[in-house]
């Protein structure tokens, strides 16, 4: 059996976000035909809770953070270790993405990168940060065998930014189901008992939290409900201090219960959306296969996830249309167009079965694919060198004389 190894994660088993979720079921869908060894966090897994095996998966731990600037060193460290006895590497995001030109250099070992959106162009990064992240971008695109776009429109940008054949995998979503309310969570928590909007997100600026929020400060009859990290920095804690004494604005901490989580998300009458940045967000098309209908943040990712077919947002204005525009049978109607889409395109089995497609391809892979036909980079007077029939003769379909 080929070993892969999986890179980038916080690990398994799966409770931080996408690619753990993402990691996890590559594993349970492909791990009888590979032998996936998966890097985990230390930090976030505590000796007492460390498994060594997981879906038949060998777990490797680390005592970094899987994310920020730690996230260096765990990625550098991780693909080192796996250059041992990997014959492929899955590489999740890019942070350790400079070692890449040294491994197609010198060893003969397989990348396949994901580049996780346009990382570097989020706002929560310093100038330093970005500019590290723009860089092993390039590095991660340029000297991988294969590199994975979560949506069209980052394929549409490493297209034109880089050149690159860059394939399409989204996220599954049909991990998630809708969960009837039971009489003792709605007593702790009594907006189930009427209709209301939810958001589940990191609580950063490239989300568009404050947006929302003040929009539905100004329309006190319709209930918000937004679930997420606030006491992870002073933007989530300056807007909790802000808007906590709105009655119809309820601040809920991050939820790792699953079937709490769902139920919360299932039993709403309306998803706000308002991620700005990055490819196919995982809450998103969650939302969709639950069955909810989209307001979402207006750019080409969500458009592109949603097929065009939801309802989107830009400004505080938009969003009150929106809110006022779903409602009865049109509400209705746009659930049941975002469900079919999730169902179609948004399963674990489509995702696992695009994975295997793509380790196999690598395993043949010598080069990187272009974008760019081979021909288009030759030197013109190379080509008058060749007596190419479609240069000579102009009829090319039948014509009368």
């Amino acid at each position: 059996m080929q070993k892969i190894a999986i890179i980038g994660t916080v690990g398994l088993p799966a409770n931080y976000g996408g690619f753990e979720t993402l990691s996890e079921h590559i594993v349970k869908n492909l791990g009888k035909e590979y032998r996936f060894t998966v890097y985990c966090s230390g930090k976030k897994y505590p000796a007492a809770r460390r498994l060594k095996n997981y879906l038949g998966a060998q777990l490797r731990y680390l005592p970094f953070d899987a994310n920020g600037v730690q996230s260096i060193i765990y990625d550098s460290l991780s693909i080192l270790h796996a250059l041992f006895y990997a014959d492929a590497l899955l590489v999740l995001g890019v942070a350790g993405a400079w070692l890449f030109p040294f491994i197609k250099l010198f060893t003969n070992k397989k990348i396949i990168v994901s580049i996780d959106g346009i990382e570097w162009k989020r706002d929560k990064w310093n100038f330093a940060a970005k500019f590290y992240l723009w860089w092993v971008e390039k590095m991660a695109v340029k000297f991988s065998h294969i590199d994975i776009s979560d949506n069209e429109s980052i394929q549409n940008y490493t297209a034109i930014r880089y050149g690159s054949l860059s394939r399409i995998i989204e996220y599954g979503a049909d991990h998630c189901s809708a969960v009837a309310k039971t009489k003792e969570v709605c007593e702790k928590f009594p907006f189930l008992n009427a209709p209301y909007a939810i958001k589940v997100c990191r609580i950063e600026p490239e989300n568009n939290i404050q947006m929302v929020l003040e929009a539905f400060s100004k329309f006190k009859h319709q209930t918000l409900v937004i679930i997420g990290n606030w006491n992870n920095s002073d933007y989530g804690k300056n807007l909790r201090a802000k808007f906590k004494f709105f009655e119809n604005i309820i601040m809920l901490d991050a939820i790792y219960d699953q079937t709490l989580l769902n139920m919360l998300r299932s039993n709403a009458s309306l998803y706000i959306h308002g991620h700005s940045a990055g490819g196919t967000n995982p809450s998103l098309v969650e939302a969709m296969f639950m069955g909810l209908p989209v307001l979402a943040y207006d750019v080409s990712y969500n458009r592109t996830t949603t097929e065009n077919k939801a309802f989107y947002f830009k400004t505080i204005h938009d969003i009150h249309n929106g809110v006022m525009q779903l409602q009865g049978e049109k509400q209705k109607q746009l659930a049941a167009v975002m469900k079919e889409i999730a169902g179609r395109r948004y399963t674990w089995k489509v995702i696992a079965s695009k994975y295997r497609l793509l380790i196999a391809e690598v395993m043949q892979t010598v080069g990187k694919k272009s974008v760019t036909a081979k021909s288009a980079k030759l030197d013109s007077r190379v080509l008058l060198n060749y007596e190419l029939s479609h240069l000579k003769y102009q009829k090319l379909f039948y014509e009368k004389d």
